[in-house]
């Protein structure tokens, strides 16, 4: 007769029903954890919700590194939504005087792609309400976490009441105000950095066109993001299905201060981007320019990100950035997938571990896991935040400059004598989805931009380290090239000057 007891399922808390809590409770959901899902908004899928969700709608830009943890958790989500997207192959440069220049991402013609925030979320959340494991608990606003008694305390904000669940394993998927990382410095050595940069941001709408038969019609190419550079400031638009253009407008906060009146709005928009002006309209301008918030840019840095075996930070709880390398969205999707790997890595169960793997009721094998999540990932994350700060530079100033010029096309020059193919997303998503990344440093000459977008089987510390050794090599070319010219001026000066003279 058999008297075993049946193994005891785990349960997991995921707080924060953004894309990456949506996506991180799939994950555990498929490797067989009850999960649930704490949301302190309303669900974002009813109608009386979408007015308060359409506030904050500035476009995510989903690239390679998204789209594979995507595949990896969720294919058919992955396939859904690549249907929804609008790809943009490169950078629209528009000059003060009206000039475009447009800049290819990738020699292979790989793009980057405009989704929108919300339709991407209620895609995610509705799988996450799709799949059995998986309860999501709406306007339920944490308040408190007992790591050690592994016990959730939070609020119906709709009734009022208090309730607290247990839990096996708890992650932090709440955004850069996050609780749970909050509660978690209660009892965890951990190092954070806040920073508010001087800039802010402020959104605006650009309203489609119509063709010759009246239909809507984008106004300007929608298979480019639009950026128009003026030094310390920048107007970007990224198109949306409905035929729009949503355009973002990054400034110093000094900036914005001084634009009040629509005497001032227009004018300032008339001096610094007068073909924007035209596109946008300056009624609709003056509207949403004075109705629409100034919103800030934080960046955050933490370490670790876990606490024993029992509790994770994930996406912007662990690590906000700014949206200059437009890999925020991209960097957190990519956080679950890494953490996906690992739990299989090491063979984690969803049920009770056995007792010769506990350790004072540890689980080893889970609290590995977490271990190495903090100790490899931290690298990554501090690269990426840097990189997308320094991104910014790039594309307000640099981008018209010559040497950016003259860098890009000798990295483009040697990218093309790598004679690589692009790498295949089908052909990665399998292995990626066992291990974090290869081990060892690609081969070959490979830009910046392409590492850190259409790359996610290189981790973003490594696309770093290998682009400042080749960023070392393009600057010393550069003076090569500036000696040689200088020194073939000069003999062609003085061949000049003696021929003159022989005349």
């Amino acid at each position: 007769m058999n008297t075993a007891h049946p193994a005891h399922q785990r349960t997991a808390a995921v707080v924060g029903a953004g894309p990456v809590g949506c996506l991180a409770a799939i994950a555990l959901a498929h490797r067989g954890w009850q999960v649930q899902l704490y949301e302190g908004r309303s669900d974002m899928r009813l109608p009386t919700s979408k007015a308060v969700s359409q506030q904050r709608s500035i476009n995510l830009a989903i690239s390679s590194r998204g789209i594979l943890a995507l595949q990896a958790i969720s294919p058919s989500t992955a396939q859904r939504l690549l249907q929804a997207v609008i790809p943009m192959k490169g950078r629209m440069i528009h000059h003060i005087n009206g000039k475009q220049e447009s800049q290819l991402y990738d020699k292979d013609g790989q793009c980057i792609n405009s989704i929108d925030r919300a339709l991407l979320n209620e895609e995610l959340l509705q799988e996450a309400a799709n799949t059995k494991n998986i309860r999501i608990l709406f306007d339920h606003k944490v308040q408190n976490v007992d790591f050690e008694k592994k016990i959730i305390g939070g609020r119906n904000v709709r009734t009022g009441e208090d309730a607290s669940s247990a839990f096996d394993l708890i992650i932090g998927a709440d955004g850069s105000y996050s609780v749970v990382r909050r509660q978690m410095m209660r009892v965890v050595r951990m190092n954070y950095q806040q920073e508010y940069i001087r800039d802010e941001y402020k959104e605006l709408k650009m309203q489609p066109g119509r063709d010759k038969d009246g239909n809507p019609t984008f106004l300007i190419d929608p298979n480019h993001l639009h950026i128009w550079p003026r030094h310390s400031f920048m107007l970007i638009a990224l198109p949306n299905q409905d035929k729009t253009f949503t355009c973002t407008l990054f400034a110093p906060s000094a900036e914005f201060d001084h634009l009040q009146t629509p005497e001032t709005i227009l004018a300032w928009f008339k001096l610094n981007f007068p073909d924007a002006l035209s596109l946008i309209g300056e009624d609709t301008l003056v509207k949403d320019f004075q109705r629409n918030p100034r919103c800030p840019l934080i960046c955050t840095k933490s370490r670790p990100y876990h606490y024993k075996d029992c509790a994770i930070l994930l996406g912007d709880a662990a690590h906000s950035m700014v949206p200059f390398y437009g890999q925020g969205l991209n960097c957190g999707l990519e956080d679950v997938r890494v953490l996906d790997a690992l739990l299989h890595e090491e063979g984690v169960s969803s049920t009770e571990p056995p007792a010769h793997s506990s350790t004072n009721g540890s689980d080893e094998k889970l609290h590995r896991v977490l271990d190495r999540y903090s100790e490899n990932r931290h690298e990554d994350l501090i690269a990426i935040c840097d990189l997308a700060m320094d991104n910014y530079a790039e594309m307000r100033h640099s981008v018209v400059t010559p040497m950016y010029t003259l860098k890009k096309t000798l990295d483009t020059f040697f990218y093309k004598l790598s004679a690589r193919k692009p790498i295949s997303l089908t052909a990665l998503g399998p292995y990626l989805s066992r291990t974090p990344f290869p081990p060892g440093e690609p081969t070959g000459w490979i830009p910046l931009y392409t590492m850190v977008t259409f790359r996610p089987d290189i981790s973003y510390a490594t696309a770093r380290t290998k682009a400042a050794y080749q960023s070392r090599i393009l600057t010393y070319v550069g003076w090569i090239g500036t000696t040689i010219l200088a020194l073939g001026g000069s003999y062609l000066a003085a061949f000049l000057m003696q021929s003159a003279r022989s005349w």
